[in-house]
């Protein structure tokens, strides 16, 4: 058996990417740091990391080790904190960060009811499209929308969605409404700018996968922005169920091409496979797991689909 905690401080080199931010975050001394992962390095007869005077980098071996040894770096460290926290109620600053639209339209509806459960915690939630880097800027965990969770993160699946296409009832007494997804490149349609594929809507249908190139004279790096101008007659949305659900049941937003099912857009909580999961964050996870297997309530249209999957990484 290797050293437990020489796989610790490895795991820490690989995560902050240099064996002095390992360090400043384990409390040791970098040449401690660098004499564990040798010390472990010629316990497996292998070299895991590739030196260089600018960066580490893993070698062949090391990518391989990584996984397994994050896994049982965090396994070791839940147990302990199983027992420790056993009979401790839940507290302290959760840091959490989510996508824009993902924590306005599901997270700040969720909170109330989590911090009533748990009232001495305390939550700081940062709403940012941007991929923020867990270790770097000391978040307890991540929302994020993937179809594939980083392979450096530990992953647990929340929740489904799809998109809908949708539009104002006005704008469709205007221009009609579009019958198959070709129809679509006719219409004025509201983009999410930071999404590399911009102008593609994808659309299954009884001839397979169909991609559209669409059009349209707003693009936004905001949600919101994009709902509130469809709300206006602009033009048509294709957004996540999460996202609009609430205007289509009310009536403001009428859905077309329901029978083109969307591809699924998953979320899943993310957070560091070395790092402490706390009971807070723990406790957090399992409460919007436990939101969503019960499926939408009445008077909460803007819930996605249930369905949460099991724990990977």
């Amino acid at each position: 058996m290797h050293s437990l905690e020489n796989m610790a401080v490895f795991a820490a080199v690989v995560e902050h990417g240099s064996f002095s931010a390992a360090a400043d975050w384990l409390g040791l001394s970098t040449p401690v740091v660098s004499k564990r992962v040798s010390a472990l390095e010629k316990d497996l007869s292998a070299r895991l990391l590739h030196r260089t005077t600018r960066k580490l980098s893993l070698t062949e071996a090391g990518s391989v080790f990584y996984p397994h040894c994050a896994r049982i770096v965090s396994e070791a460290r839940e147990a302990g904190d199983a027992v420790a926290h056993l009979n401790a109620a839940p507290r302290g600053l959760l840091r959490i960060t989510a996508p824009i639209n993902f924590g306005s339209y599901q997270l700040a509806d969720a909170l109330p009811g989590f911090l009533a459960r748990y009232p001495e915690i305390e939550v700081e939630m940062d709403m940012s499209d941007r991929q923020v880097d867990l270790a770097a800027e000391g978040f307890d965990l991540a929302i994020r929308l993937t179809s594939q969770p980083p392979a450096n993160l530990a992953a647990r699946h929340l929740t489904a969605s799809r998109r809908t296409a949708c539009a104002s009832p006005e704008y469709w007494a205007r221009h009609g409404k579009p019958v198959v997804p070709t129809d679509l490149t006719g219409h004025n349609c509201i983009i999410y700018s930071p999404n590399p594929n911009f102008n593609r809507w994808y659309f299954n249908g009884p001839a397979g996968l169909e991609t559209i190139s669409v059009n349209g004279n707003f693009r936004v790096n905001n949600t919101q922005a994009m709902v509130a101008a469809a709300l206006g007659g602009l033009g048509v949305l294709m957004l996540t169920s999460f996202t609009v659900d609430r205007y289509i049941r009310s009536g403001a937003l009428e859905p077309v091409l329901t029978d083109y099912i969307s591809p699924e857009t998953d979320v899943y909580a993310l957070y560091l496979p070395t790092r402490h999961l706390s009971t807070k964050a723990r406790v957090f996870i399992d409460f919007l797991v436990e939101r969503y297997q019960a499926g939408p309530a009445p008077d909460d249209p803007g819930q996605p689909m249930p369905g949460p999957r099991a724990a990977s990484r």
